[in-house]
């Protein structure tokens, strides 16, 4: 069911998600996250996430009124011209369409793992921060078939604003489990019969082409600046290299991550 509010003022509790969107920590307490932008709003009225509200100009909630209608829970509409909207959350808007959901109950690994087709495939991150790093990842992750991501306590969380506008509305169909000790965790897994493989520039054992991923794997990729922390990579069964031309040491960890699941997901279709 919608409720549609066209505002008159600025000042209405309800709208205060979105006058504090910088204040990203306030809104993690509240189990709550910014979705912006046309296609990750849309994306997030077709997922199966709680969505509480709704700020955008009339044309887009005409645009949205069918996926909305079709939901099953109570929507709060707050509609006025871009203009406003951009006096309200203090930034300039393309389109102007914001819209708040609700966090999801944390997933249980063992869950995931129980759910998820043979062979398993997942992803964990230690000590990434950028927003915009670890929303290119869980697209990634989404665009080849990676089941679960593993984000270590070190982490900035998938459900930042901008970490959720850069996936592009695919963390609303990705398994994620948020702020874990990430060695222990892979201890699990590799005790579970998974191969724990690290992301590592300086691998001087394998490259990527020598690598399996054709079993139960875990890709573990590491920090913009320091990499991988020595605990986490003692946590892994082997380090493995992307090759590079000489003079080139790394790649941004989104573009390093797109390169290791496209392999991995190349030997595994392979099967």
């Amino acid at each position: 069911m919608i409720h549609v509010h066209q505002i008159k003022t600025l000042e209405l509790p309800e709208l205060a998600p979105y006058r504090t969107m910088r204040r990203q920590l306030e809104q993690r307490a509240q189990g709550i996250f910014v979705a912006e932008g046309e296609k990750v709003v849309r994306r997030l009225l077709e997922s199966d996430f709680t969505v509480v509200s709704l700020l955008l100009p009339a044309r887009w909630l005409c645009e949205y009124e069918p996926l909305i209608r079709s939901r099953s829970e109570q929507i709060h509409a707050y509609v006025a011209e871009k203009e406003i909207l951009e006096r309200l959350t203090g930034f300039s808007m393309y389109q102007g369409v914001l819209a708040i959901g609700k966090i999801p109950p944390e997933p249980n690994l063992q869950a995931i793992l129980h759910k998820s087709a043979r062979p398993c495939f997942c992803a964990a991150v230690d000590g990434l921060s950028n927003a915009e790093n670890i929303g290119g990842l869980v697209r990634n992750c989404a665009a080849f078939g990676v089941q679960a991501l593993l984000v270590g306590k070190s982490c900035g969380s998938p459900f930042l604003r901008r970490a959720v506008r850069s996936s592009m509305g695919a963390i609303f169909r990705l398994p994620v489990l948020e702020g874990i000790d990430l060695a222990p965790t892979l201890r699990d897994l590799r005790a579970r019969g998974f191969r724990c493989i690290a992301a590592h520039p300086r691998s001087d054992k394998r490259t990527l082409a020598q690598a399996d991923f054709t079993a139960d794997c875990c890709l573990v990729f590491g920090s913009e600046g320091g990499g991988i922390s020595p605990e986490t990579l003692a946590a892994c069964d082997e380090t493995v290299a992307i090759p590079m031309a000489r003079g080139v040491d790394s790649l941004n960890v989104g573009c390093a991550a797109a390169v290791f699941f496209y392999e991995a997901h190349r030997q595994r279709c392979r099967q």
